[in-house]
């Protein structure tokens, strides 16, 4: 269930998966209305029978000012987290009841290494979804769902590239820091989906996983 905002943009994506060989279908949704939310879970039940993975990836990023703390308004503030953290327990909400009928599941947040440490108020919202995956993975672990993140590091996606091109000072500091390539493909990030998915990942809650070529190295 390939679920958006951008109705084209879903609806391209499923495509390109049915073309593959794959079942998928597009949904319209918008994360940050539980109302939407729940009828994007009903589809999904409809379509499949229920739903056992949930990837949370949507967020807003490229869209964002770049706002000091003090001087962001109350309205930008509150736009930000009703997508970037209350968006993703919107969809927690609406899955989790399905997962435990089904005997569990796997969720997966995208969170950001732009939360290690937070230095902008995307960067709080990302670090807010870690909160929020590691109460998550404690509160339903016993019930056999797994709920990991994983922190993307600067990408050759559209938004990655608009939000920091190659002469912005933010790539001269990776450029300084990271211990292998500054950039990543998109795809490159697959590899860890598809652990966290799989019963590979059936030992795994509660984590992190740093997809950055060594931007934030941590113990």
């Amino acid at each position: 269930v390939v679920a958006d905002l951008n109705q084209p943009g879903a609806a391209a994506v499923a495509d390109e998966i049915r073309a593959a060989g794959g079942n998928a279908i597009s949904v319209v949704v918008d994360i940050a209305d539980p109302a939407s939310v729940r009828a994007m879970a009903a589809t999904a039940a409809t379509a499949f029978g229920g739903v056992d993975i949930l990837v949370n990836n949507a967020g807003l990023m490229a869209e964002l000012k770049s706002e000091q703390a003090v001087d962001v308004s109350l309205e930008e503030w509150n736009r930000i987290m009703n997508v970037n953290v209350t968006g993703a327990l919107n969809c927690v909400q609406a899955v989790v009841p399905m997962m435990r009928q089904r005997g569990g599941g796997k969720i997966i947040n995208q969170t950001s290494g732009g939360a290690f440490p937070a230095i902008s108020i995307y960067g709080i919202s990302k670090l807010a979804l870690v909160g929020l995956t590691t109460t998550l993975a404690r509160q339903l672990g016993r019930e056999n769902i797994n709920v990991n993140a994983i922190a993307p590091g600067n990408t050759t996606s559209d938004a990655g590239k608009q939000l920091t091109p190659d002469d912005s000072p933010f790539i001269q500091f990776l450029q300084a820091n990271v211990a292998m390539r500054v950039r990543g493909a998109p795809d490159e990030l697959v590899g860890a989906l598809l652990l966290l998915c799989s019963t590979a990942g059936d030992w795994i809650t509660g984590q992190v996983i740093h997809v950055d070529g060594g931007w934030v190295l941590r113990p």
